[in-house]
């Protein structure tokens, strides 16, 4: 068992995935950053100095200044401006992913579509191979194409 597992491991893709999802991770905590430090700041300066990450609903009776204070006292609360955040950080990486992916299938060379290796015998219509003389089931002599396909 333990052979076969480390055969499954040190396979190729099992690698490649596991450095996609540590670059995956390592991505996501520079898009947060990006969130939280970079866009957010001055989207709340122009909608009047809204702190997005502060905006919650108490479900409680008391009164919180801050969503800090409603924590430390375990009172219940609805967090939508961190959900914004959170919608903001999938939006951006979703699209980095999207992005990646359309290069990627730009990148990728257009395959071509592979040469036929075989044809139809004319007399009794069964595939034969490209360049036969003779049918091998119905024993007729066929003519040799190859040089009008070059």
């Amino acid at each position: 068992m333990l052979e076969e597992f480390k055969k499954f491991a040190m396979r190729g893709n099992v690698i490649d995935m596991a450095v996609g999802i540590v670059i995956g991770a390592a991505f996501g905590k520079i898009v947060t950053s990006f969130v939280n430090d970079v866009l957010m700041p001055p989207l709340g300066k122009l909608m009047g100095g809204v702190d997005f990450s502060n905006l919650f609903i108490n479900l409680g009776a008391e009164s919180y200044p801050s969503l800090a204070a409603a924590q430390q006292a375990g009172a219940a609360t609805l967090n939508y401006g961190l959900f914004i955040n959170t919608v903001l950080d999938f939006t951006i990486v979703a699209f980095a992913i999207f992005m990646l992916v359309k290069a990627m299938n730009r990148m990728r060379a257009a395959e071509l579509p592979k040469a036929p290796d075989t044809r139809a015998c004319p007399q009794c219509m069964s595939d034969i191979p490209i360049g036969a003389k003779r049918c091998r089931f119905c024993t007729s002599q066929v003519i040799d194409t190859t040089f009008l396909t070059q």
